[in-house]
């Protein structure tokens, strides 16, 4: 995905620090109301980045999977 593709605009920080996430976001990722997410420092910039707890839950679950998957290829090629 290029830059351009990624970016849906931009936001007021509120007094009460609220932010309103844009509505083509909200769309293209399917964020509902009473849906979680969860906020995150970026690992190398000054930023912020926010995940669907339920889309960070599903990527753990198909990482594990596959995780799981080649450990069992490598098992067996040990034996």
């Amino acid at each position: 995905m290029k830059f351009d593709e990624a970016f849906y605009g931009s936001a007021t920080v509120g007094d009460r620090g609220q932010v309103v996430i844009p509505s083509e976001a909200r769309q293209e990722l399917g964020i509902e109301p009473g849906d979680k997410v969860l906020f995150m420092h970026h690992p190398i910039h000054s930023g912020l980045m926010i995940f669907k707890i339920d889309a960070v839950k599903d990527f753990l679950d198909e990482f594990t999977a596959s995780v799981q998957r080649l450990e069992a290829r490598i098992a067996e090629e040990k034996e």
